[in-house]
């Protein structure tokens, strides 16, 4: 018997997030999906929309070993062949499975970095990100219940429960704290470990609720990229090319990641850093409105939505907030501030505006927990 939740969320990605019009191609690309039902639902929903769907199916296994040849000439050819698909199409639906989420653990970084620069750069960052109406999400398998350190069952129901959230609601809720945002201009976020302040003058404010991830729930920006001084110390550890960073710190000078340390992987964290220039300067800084997501994860799709949190973003400023900074790396860190990880508050040109992860201003009650 086919699981309902399925179709209900391949409806909601084809109608709600990518707005597929008759006529329109969309890009079905999926890594290490466990089973088909998704993609045959997607297709469903994409043909009766009188979309023209093209399906793609990847394995991390596969990928890994192309990363590790190490051989630009493949990854240039790789590059050629997806970009002329994704050339063509006006949406992108990516559904990213893995069976084993330590795939690309022994990956040299530099491998990362070449093919970041010649595959991921032209296609996503130029094309999809900015050319394509798309989403991008995760799809439970044991092995991601198994970060969430719950049982596979009870980590697909909260999975599901979380991706078909009310996005027409939470667009609602988000409008008082987008207006708010757009008027202000000195940022400081204090919280144990950490006091950083900068400006967000001047840079658009985006909302996200269901159009690009699923799940979803943030309202970002970017700092202005000279604009930031301080510490920031954050609290939730990332998976980051198949490596986990834990308390990850960074100095700010002017903008710059002058001093960068972590648990364990210091040396690694500042080689991804030193990937070209704009790594260790702020792309993006946002935050986290879903309180349906109340623990990390250890998957950054999930964490970075959390209520009562925020991500301050290493590298490359989105087109829809930019603030000129480009690089090959974007890596959402995320800073929790409930009380559960210490605390902390957010201030708006020197007024709290959020404490301990909840809004305290009456027009942004709606986007605390009900």
């Amino acid at each position: 018997m086919s699981d309902p939740r399925i179709a209900r969320l391949a409806e909601l990605l084809i109608q709600h997030s990518v707005r597929l019009q008759p006529g329109e191609k969309v890009l079905i690309e999926a890594f290490d999906i466990p089973d088909p039902a998704i993609i045959e639902s997607l297709i469903h929903f994409a043909v009766q929309a009188g979309g023209i769907p093209f399906v793609s199916l990847k394995s991390n296994l596969i990928h890994r070993s192309i990363l590790l040849s190490g051989s630009e000439p493949t990854y240039q050819f790789i590059a050629d062949m997806e970009l002329a698909v994704m050339s063509q199409v006006q949406a992108y639906i990516g559904i990213r499975g893995s069976e084993n989420s330590e795939e690309f653990a022994d990956v040299p970084g530099q491998n990362f970095k070449t093919y970041q620069s010649v595959v991921w750069s032209p296609v996503h960052s130029d094309i999809r990100v900015n050319k394509t109406k798309w989403v991008v999400l995760r799809y439970p398998t044991p092995s991601m219940a198994q970060s969430a350190r719950m049982s596979t069952r009870a980590f697909e129901d909260f999975y599901f429960d979380v991706c078909t959230a009310d996005y027409v609601a939470m667009a609602e809720a988000q409008k008082p704290l987008i207006a708010l945002m757009e008027k202000t201009s000195k940022v400081r976020i204090v919280s144990p470990g950490t006091d950083l302040s900068f400006s967000i003058e001047g840079i658009p404010v985006v909302p996200c609720n269901g159009r690009r991830n699923i799940p979803d729930g943030e309202i970002y920006t970017a700092p202005v990229r000279d604009s930031v001084n301080g510490v920031i110390q954050y609290n939730i550890p990332s998976r980051y090319q198949g490596l986990v960073f834990d308390n990850i710190r960074f100095v700010f000078e002017n903008g710059k990641i002058v001093e960068a340390t972590c648990q364990g992987n210091t040396t690694r964290l500042n080689e991804i850093l030193d990937s070209d220039e704009g790594a260790r300067y702020i792309g993006e800084f946002s935050l986290g409105c879903n309180h349906a997501i109340k623990s990390p994860i250890l998957d950054t799709l999930f964490d970075e939505k959390m209520g009562g949190s925020l991500h301050f973003t290493p590298g490359n400023a989105y087109k829809a907030a930019d603030n000129g900074n480009v690089s090959t790396v974007h890596w959402d860190l995320v800073l929790s501030q409930t009380p559960a990880f210490g605390g902390g508050e957010v201030y708006f040109d020197d007024v709290l505006i959020r404490k301990d992860g909840l809004f305290l201003p009456k027009e942004l009650h709606g986007l605390n927990p009900v």
